[in-house]
């Protein structure tokens, strides 16, 4: 009789070629040497998955044929796209998610399709959404871990700076120009260096570098599923101030039927050792003074938030009950 085995599926759209035949195969080469190494979010939620149960010691395959799927393995399937299932055709239960869809209107069949046993998602405010869609408690909920040695401070490096990352989601100019803008002039005007940096336009080293010279970070984004990069920071025992409007403001949400307000987070996992939140401007100029303040007196404590609630290990710990409760382990 065969053993039991874990196998994760991370398995991605084939690349097409853009311009002409052939290019997919360069054009990927081109990118990496101009732009340098980066990966999407998603596979990133994969490979620390990995590092995890190496940490721990959890044997495991990936994207392992599913012809070659035996009736006692165990299936995590964390995407990428709609095609991320085709052809499996076995009954073994699947934990799923994360990378299949953007919105469960995309595949509203997926419990019908395929052995799914639960969907994963990285927090309650989106688990929320699908479970409306799939079925109470079809969902569990499972943060990705943060590489807390990779992310790990340096206790001589000297902070001089604020950092403001920017993640504009949808009316970038706007937000630019009403939020981004006065926030900058605030700065200046009160004499607090700044770095600024713009999601998608940078490299892990340039961030990691401007994080270690930080003392804080003004986190502007609309809305996270987890927010692996303010996550980051705190692991790096950067403080965040977070705009955290409060709702789901995808435009794409009406298509998707979804016409009554959806409460949202910028910041899903946080508690008051990891730093503040504002909602507008306003509460902005009303909350940084403080904020700074209790920055220059080391009030804050986000790198230990992370140990307790977001490392690998953490990770690692809670895809393992997520399993033991789908096959029914002890």
């Amino acid at each position: 009789m065969s053993s039991t085995r874990l196998i994760i599926y991370f398995i991605k759209p084939p690349i097409k070629d853009r311009f002409f035949w052939g290019d997919r195969y360069i054009l990927p080469t081109m990118r990496k040497v101009i732009r340098g190494e980066r990966i999407s979010s998603l596979e990133l939620v994969f490979k620390n998955l990995c590092k995890a149960f190496d940490l721990v010691k959890q044997p495991y395959l990936t994207n392992v044929p599913f012809d070659q799927i035996t009736e006692r393995d165990h299936i995590i399937v964390l995407g990428l796209g709609l095609q991320a299932l085709n052809g499996y055709h076995q009954t073994n239960k699947l934990v799923a998610g994360i990378g299949l869809m953007t919105h469960p209107s995309n595949w509203p069949t997926l419990f019908v399709d395929y052995p799914v046993a639960t969907y994963l998602q990285h927090s309650k405010w989106t688990a929320d959404i699908y479970n409306k869609w799939f079925g109470k408690s079809k969902c569990s909920i499972w943060p990705a871990g943060i590489d807390t040695e990779f992310w790990k401070p340096k206790p001589s490096e000297p902070k001089t700076d604020i950092l403001i990352y920017v993640k504009f989601l949808w009316d970038q100019e706007q937000n630019r120009l009403n939020l981004l803008k006065p926030i900058v002039a605030f700065l200046e005007k009160e004499q607090i260096s700044y770095q600024l940096i713009v999601y998608g336009a940078y490299d892990i080293k340039t961030y990691k570098g401007l994080l270690a010279r930080s003392k804080g970070m003004i986190f502007l984004c609309e809305h996270e599923s987890q927010g692996l990069a303010y996550q980051e920071a705190l692991s790096m025992n950067v403080p965040i101030l977070a705009w955290n409007q409060g709702l789901w403001l995808d435009p794409s949400r009406f298509e998707w039927g979804e016409t009554a307000p959806v409460k949202a987070t910028s910041v899903p996992y946080f508690d008051e050792r990891c730093g503040d939140k504002f909602e507008n401007l306003n509460e902005f100029y009303h909350k940084f003074p403080m904020y700074y303040a209790a920055l220059n007196h080391s009030k804050f404590s986000p790198r230990d938030y992370i140990l307790e609630n977001l490392s690998l290990e953490k990770s690692a710990e809670k895809m393992s009950s997520i399993l033991n409760k789908v096959y029914s382990l002890t």
